[in-house]
């Protein structure tokens, strides 16, 4: 949540916040790092088919994340801030179960 609160707050300001944008990926990034490297661990206790979606997840954010480095523009944050709170909100209700 904390990553993509961070996406957004660039996004809605941009123009005052746009000098914010490489440290922001760059979190993000290394989050997503942690993320498939449990993820596609040997002794992950997920279900194969779960592991996979987020490890396809983990790939795009990479990938789409080099296009925002790439090219910046606020509407490419909108993807990464979303897929964030989607899956932080996953995890929060898995925990809750």
């Amino acid at each position: 949540m904390k990553s993509a609160a961070r996406l957004q707050a660039i996004r809605d300001e941009w123009d005052l916040r746009q000098g914010e944008l490489d440290g922001a990926l760059t979190h993000n990034r290394k989050l997503w790092t942690v993320l498939l490297t449990a993820v596609t661990s040997d002794d992950n206790p997920l279900p194969a088919p779960i592991r996979q979606n987020v490890a396809n997840l983990g790939i795009f954010i990479m990938n789409h994340t080099i296009g925002v480095m790439t090219a910046p523009a606020p509407e490419k944050l909108n993807v990464l801030v979303t897929i964030n709170r989607e899956l932080a909100a996953g995890l929060r209700a898995s925990a809750a179960r």
